[in-house]
């Protein structure tokens, strides 16, 4: 493999980094606190095509494959995450089930208004009783003429409150299991659609999780991905597998942010007369975070790329999940260790990071999922 950034990469890139640090790292505290990213910067997120980053061309936006957009994603994994997550179903959960199993006609329809960012699309799969198992799926839809009924409650839903589009997994043939689970694509202005209660989380606070209720929701037959009953499941497994390298490559710029930081702060602070960063249990810890992120990048970047060549990576992408973001959590510990006291504080970008990143170890296929699917591909015939 041959790891040589193309330019338009690394000019995107160094795009990425300077908005970061001009426009996002400013405000970062300030939309911590007011749980609310300014809508100026979300419009300036769209001039710039950050809703469109894995979208094709031809839909309106940038192309990018997932090793590009793994390498942008990593730059922004160095903010507070809320901003990433704001446009991040856009490109990922949100966009995928229709550009991968769409028809042409639903990838014209919904890609270029999703790509541009003039609507936000999200991924409506998680319920009260199916979450790792996605197989359990209590939602239904039954056919009425030309419509589906869909009756059911989705709840953790990233961007669900301010969702315009969202691909919906629900039960059409509860006979089949997880081969009677339909995806649909669902508009919030179709009747009988609404968004229910807000949820309060640990983390993330610039960023919204939230309920979608359907009470008869009225939703065509012809938005049904790909026109196919019974290819929800699959649907669904394809979209979380990209998801878990793109969240992969964001734990990575992450952990790598806490390691800067570290350094940074173990050279300047000094106790019993010398800084810190003289003490071997300080360089060690420093060490084993830079063997860490080392190892992260290698992975993320070769799984990315595989995917890119079209191979089959479902085994890399659960192992990228696991790993990442179980080290960023380990990173993110060691890094406010190093700070102490200023680190607890809530002024401290670690604080928060510290609260953020374990979230990672849980959404879009907690750890113990993800060592179940290693587990499956290793024992494969």
């Amino acid at each position: 493999m041959d790891y040589t950034l193309p330019e338009n990469i690394r000019l995107m890139r160094d795009t990425v980094s300077r908005f970061v640090k001009n426009e996002l790292e400013p405000i970062s505290q300030k939309v911590e606190e007011e749980e609310k990213i300014p809508e100026s910067i979300v419009q300036k997120m769209r001039d710039l095509g950050f809703f469109g980053l894995s979208i094709p061309e031809e839909y309106g936006g940038m192309g990018l494959g997932t090793l590009g957009e793994s390498v942008l994603n990593e730059e922004f994994g160095r903010v507070n995450s809320c901003f990433r997550s704001r446009f991040g179903t856009n490109n990922g959960i949100g966009s995928q089930g229709i550009l991968i199993d769409g028809t042409p006609e639903q990838k014209e329809k919904y890609l270029p208004r999703i790509a541009s960012g003039e609507w936000t699309a999200a991924f409506a799969l998680t319920e009260p009783n199916a979450g790792s198992d996605a197989a359990n799926i209590q939602t239904k839809a039954e056919k009425k003429g030309d419509v589906y009924l869909l009756n059911g409650l989705k709840h953790f839903i990233t961007n669900g409150d301010i969702a315009d589009v969202v691909t919906v997994m629900a039960v059409t043939d509860k006979t089949k299991g997880p081969r009677g689970v339909t995806a649909f694509i669902v508009e919030k202005t179709f009747p009988g659609y609404s968004v229910g209660k807000i949820d309060k989380k640990m983390g993330i606070h610039g960023n919204n999780t939230s309920e979608i209720v359907f009470e008869d929701c009225q939703v065509p037959a012809g938005n049904i991905i790909g026109l196919q009953e019974g290819k929800g499941f699959s649907t669904a497994m394809k979209v979380l597998e990209k998801g878990r390298i793109t969240i992969s490559a964001v734990c990575l710029g992450t952990a790598q942010y806490c390691l800067d930081a570290s350094i940074a702060y173990s050279k300047q602070r000094v106790q019993f007369g010398k800084p810190i960063s003289a003490n071997q249990a300080i360089q060690w810890m420093l060490a084993d975070m830079a063997i860490s992120i080392y190892t992260a990048r290698q992975i993320v970047y070769h799984t990315a790329w595989c995917r890119d060549q079209k191979q089959k990576v479902t085994q890399q992408a659960a192992m990228c999940k696991v790993y990442c973001t179980e080290m960023v959590n380990r990173v993110a510990d060691s890094a406010l260790q190093i700070h102490g006291g200023m680190g607890y504080m809530k002024e401290s970008p670690l604080e928060r990071i510290y609260r953020d990143m374990r979230l990672y170890r849980i959404f879009e296929g907690t750890s113990e999922v993800q060592r179940m699917v290693i587990a499956r591909e290793l024992l494969k015939d």
